[in-house]
């Protein structure tokens, strides 16, 4: 696994250094007369960057913000979209001038807060996406028919992620906690995910460790189950925003008018959810249902544009992870990190927003067919019994995870019955260990859970 690391850091390292295609000429903010135009990076599929791409894309809400500015100043501001797989070619483009603004999750954020400074090209993380304090965000998976039941079971196993991914980080650390080596113990292979995807399901891999949206839309397909739920970790893992510092201190009031459109596009998001995983899912050709478990009221995303101390705290113990993988050196994460930006955006009200946690838990939703709204309940039981009482009505059920509050796909949950009383779990492993402790509790099937739901 330690030479597999080393080359990818020797390829990450490559695409930052190869120069560009011909034709890219100049910063990407240049002006040309009197047009400037803002060049932004984004993952489309990495649904909870949205805020800072996708969505944001689709309301038009930065465009309109420098149309307003562009009036006031007499100059034409144009935004230029360019879609990617990961946040390493962001990076590498941000590096090169050619992106000035770009989302990405929490470890490509220290390799680009690494490369930026390698490259003396510094970049710095100025707001938040989508976040989810305990690690929601990455799940290891195996084969629906896999007899995998628990981390233990992955010794002498090929494992799929992408090194130097958050996905990554969540497998070291799970291994590490279950006491298997991750670099003698598992055959850990470098993949993109969608290749991760193709090998679990041709049998190469025999689990794959992803980000959002990858587990949940396996998992929503029939092609995967959950092995490892990274809430169990307790930490926080999320997607940022960063900036090409030059930018920055050149075109300060553009960044603020990107940062105000991210802040309407999160309360849209907010105030809309089902039209949000709606249009999110038309522009990436993701199933609504999945984006809806991420993004959705309950999802197990929060979305939030101030950068709490949690999250920066958690980059801090992300850094020796990715130096361990020969990913980066030091990164000074209190360095990169710069909330003027969205603090003069926030203005008074920035303190009180940053201070702000997630929502309350809530005990899951029910999205039926046709439906432009959700129907949202107190536990679990009533998911099941309204989801009993519309039978082929439902387009999708959603639970919380009793110990973790990871939402799930209801009928991919691995369910516990105790008397009246009805958990569900993102994994076979957490409902087994509440049986252990439960004398009389016993696991359950989805259609066992929805009779008891309806009659009690």
């Amino acid at each position: 696994m330690r030479r597999t690391a080393i080359r990818a850091a020797a390829l990450l390292t490559a695409a930052t250094l190869v120069p560009l295609t011909a034709g890219c000429g100049g910063e990407a903010s240049a002006g040309d007369g009197d047009t400037v135009t803002v060049t932004v990076g984004y993952q489309s599929r990495t649904i909870n960057t949205v805020t800072a791409g996708t969505l944001l894309r689709s309301l038009g809400y930065f465009e309109e913000e420098l149309r307003a500015r562009g009036e006031r100043d007499g100059v034409t501001y144009k935004v230029k979209w360019q879609d990617y797989a990961t946040g390493a070619p962001i990076t590498a483009q941000m590096t090169a001038g050619k992106i000035d603004i770009g989302s990405m999750g929490d470890f490509p954020l220290l390799i680009n807060a690494a490369r930026g400074k390698q490259l003396n090209r510094p970049t710095r993380l100025v707001s938040v996406t989508g976040y989810n304090l305990r690690g929601g965000l990455n799940t290891v998976v195996t084969a629906p028919g896999s007899d995998l039941d628990s981390l233990e079971d992955l010794r002498g196993k090929k494992v799929s992620t992408s090194v130097g991914s958050a996905a990554d980080g969540t497998l070291v650390r799970a291994l590490q906690q279950a006491g298997i080596d991750p670099e003698k113990d598992i055959r850990k292979l470098n993949q993109q995910p969608a290749v991760g995807a193709s090998a679990l399901q041709a049998g190469s891999a025999d689990a794959l460790s992803q980000f959002v949206a990858w587990p949940g839309l396996l998992a929503f397909q029939g092609r995967a189950k959950a092995l490892y739920d990274g809430a169990e970790l307790n930490l926080p893992t999320f997607h940022g925003v960063t900036v090409r510092e030059e930018f920055a201190k050149r075109r300060p009031a553009v960044l603020e008018d990107f940062l105000r459109a991210q802040g309407r596009a999160t309360d849209y998001l907010h105030e809309h959810p089902v039209a949000s995983s709606e249009s999110v899912a038309k522009a990436t050709g993701l199933p609504a249902e999945v984006v809806h478990l991420y993004n959705g009221s309950q999802g197990i995303a929060t979305f939030d544009t101030t950068v709490k101390p949690a999250l920066v705290a958690a980059l801090k113990k992300d850094v020796p992870v990715l130096r361990s993988a020969k990913l980066v050196g030091d990164v000074d994460v209190d360095a990169f990190v710069d909330e003027q930006y969205v603090k003069r955006v926030h203005g008074s009200a920035y303190a009180k927003a940053q201070a702000a946690g997630p929502p309350a838990a809530r005990g899951g939703e029910v999205w039926l067919k046709g439906k432009d709204t959700t129907s949202a309940f107190a536990t679990p039981t009533e998911v099941l019994r309204y989801a009993a009482a519309h039978p082929g009505q439902v387009r999708a059920a959603y639970v919380p995870d009793a110990k973790t509050g990871t939402l799930w796909f209801a009928d991919r949950a691995v369910w516990v019955s105790e008397g009246a009383a009805l958990r569900p779990y993102v994994t076979a492993s957490a409902a087994r260990a509440d049986v252990a402790t439960h004398p009389g509790a016993r696991i359950v099937s989805y259609a066992t859970a929805l009779d008891r739901a309806r009659v009690s």
